[in-house]
């Protein structure tokens, strides 16, 4: 099958799952094209052996509309967007499937039955999402956490956020990621309580409270990325102008930092929802195929991560 060529770091993360076995993912809600295409495309790449959850009319319907093939899927058939939500919940905490899959639904609808609903994935850390970002010039990929699910994090939040980035990173064979936390600038202010919790993150990690990756902050954008604004600052740093990993102050900067870097700098991106029971893929219907198949790749790297986390 011929897919859309993914950029280098995306292609990347679908190297390194090519010999791994499809990876048991609820689909929830996939009755568009666009949704149910993606969904497909993973399967038939062997990345994902999707079970299928929605009003089975209405999905059968897109496969028609959309030319695809869906007999050899597993459906189950739900009255709409919220059952199927709580459906790949209950499945997902049972052990049913190994990863979810947002389909023609809000992310808000799939993510409160993951948080609160019935049969909720929570574990002992808050739940955060990680952009994986092919920037185009940039060496190395790039991880922008969180963008997506924490509005307007505390200090205990975002110790889970820095963590959940770091653990994602491993997963992708990043040794040590280097940790930026981003601010407006790059020394402590008491007027900025993003510089306070900073500083703050960084002593957590010298104290093990943050493991797996080096920290520094606050740094600013531009000495986050770029040896030579780091060097024009004097910043001594393992992170400055080098760093893997991406810590936003909230929600908002997060969201338009990425979006930025995706339609000013053309980046392309997988990403996947961390500290769950399980990865969940909050892929959007405007992404292009490479990006979808990459946050299957990406899934199952952090899947795997997991297990063998809990199997040591």
């Amino acid at each position: 099958m011929t897919t859309t060529q993914a950029p280098s770091q995306l292609l990347r993360l679908l190297e390194m799952v090519e010999a791994t076995p499809p990876l048991l993912t609820a689909v929830v809600h996939p009755v568009d094209e666009l949704s149910l295409a993606g969904a497909v495309a993973g399967a038939r790449r062997g990345l994902i052996a999707p079970v299928l959850i929605g009003p089975r009319k209405r999905i059968l319907d897109a496969a028609q509309a959309a030319g695809l093939d869906i007999a050899a899927y597993r459906l189950i058939d739900v009255a709409h967007s919220h059952a199927a939500a709580a459906r790949a919940c209950e499945m997902a905490a049972a052990g049913q499937v190994a990863a979810i899959m947002k389909g023609a639904l809000h992310s808000d609808e799939l993510l409160e039955a993951a948080i609160s609903g019935p049969f909720n994935l929570r574990m002992e850390r808050r739940m955060s999402h990680v952009f994986v970002l092919d920037v185009p010039g940039y060496p190395r990929p790039l991880l922008i956490s969180d963008a997506a699910l924490n509005i307007a994090p505390d200090l205990m939040t975002k110790r889970d956020i820095v963590q959940n980035a770091i653990d994602c990173a491993l997963a992708m064979d990043i040794e040590t990621p280097r940790v930026a936390i981003l601010a407006a600038v790059e020394t402590v202010n008491p007027d900025m309580i993003s510089t306070l919790h900073a500083a703050a993150l960084c002593k957590m990690a010298d104290r093990g409270q943050i493991v797996g990756g080096v920290l520094d902050g606050p740094l600013a954008f531009d000495n986050a990325i770029s040896p030579e604004s780091a060097a024009t600052k004097g910043i001594v740093s393992e992170v400055a102008g080098r760093a893997d990993i991406l810590i936003v102050p909230d929600i908002e900067s997060g969201n338009m930092l990425a979006k930025q870097l995706f339609y000013l700098s053309h980046a392309q991106s997988a990403g996947v929802v961390m500290g769950a029971r399980v990865p969940i893929m909050l892929t959007s219907r405007s992404e292009p195929e490479a990006s979808r198949l990459a946050s299957c790749a990406l899934a199952i790297l952090v899947a795997q991560h997991k297990l063998s986390k809990f199997s040591r």
